[in-house]
């Protein structure tokens, strides 16, 4: 079980950034649009994930939407960066989607999205890992939920090394997808090891 060190300055509404090993989540900027749209214009990531390529304006519109979740919500998406050049990998973090589906999704949803280059190295699992400990901390709910498509493997793998677990088998847009559900770890309760990610300052 891991561990995170949370400062006092954290405050609702701004992006924490959250250092790992190898990686930096921190909040979106104007200027990740150009790398945000190369991955989301590539149809190896969007296979899982709409099953076509996004445009730049959809991309941009994306943006706005991760951060207007933590204006509104006091949750939502970070950025990834590798800590070793800084270059930019990929996404994850907490969303209400108002999604059309029953039952209706009433707890946030995680979702994770990493470059071509940035798979396969267990940049994904790392990173959950550590925006969890940050959700078991903060967020308002105790219960947190994922959605996979059933031949998505490497995202079922991610989900169930990182404590989900299979809940139901639901349509979302006539297609298809597997929700997976997990309980907060109970802070008091967390085993006192070396911490695993840090939450500093929220991004500038």
């Amino acid at each position: 079980m891991t561990r995170c060190l949370v400062f006092q300055d954290y405050k609702a509404g701004e992006v924490p950034t959250i250092e790992t090993e190898r990686l930096v989540l921190r909040g979106h900027r104007a200027a990740d649009l150009d790398a945000c749209a190369a991955m989301w214009g590539d149809a190896e990531v969007t296979r899982f994930i709409g099953g076509k390529p996004f445009a730049r304006d959809d991309v941009w519109a994306r943006l706005l939407r991760y951060v207007g979740h933590w204006s509104l919500l006091g949750f939502g998406y970070w950025a990834i960066d590798e800590k070793a050049g800084g270059a930019f990998v990929g996404e994850l973090g907490f969303a209400d989607f108002k999604r059309d589906i029953t039952p209706a999704l009433d707890v946030p949803e995680l979702g994770w999205v990493l470059a071509p280059r940035a798979q396969g190295r267990g940049y994904a699992t790392e990173a959950v890992r550590a925006v969890l400990a940050w959700g078991d901390r903060h967020l308002p709910a105790t219960q947190t939920v994922c959605l996979i498509r059933p031949d998505n493997l490497p995202s079922i793998r991610v989900a169930r090394k990182t404590g989900f677990q299979e809940a139901n088998r639901l349509l979302l847009k006539g297609q298809p997808i597997l929700l997976f559900s997990r309980q907060a770890v109970s802070v008091a309760s967390a085993s006192p090891i070396a911490p695993a990610s840090l939450i500093t300052k929220a991004s500038p």
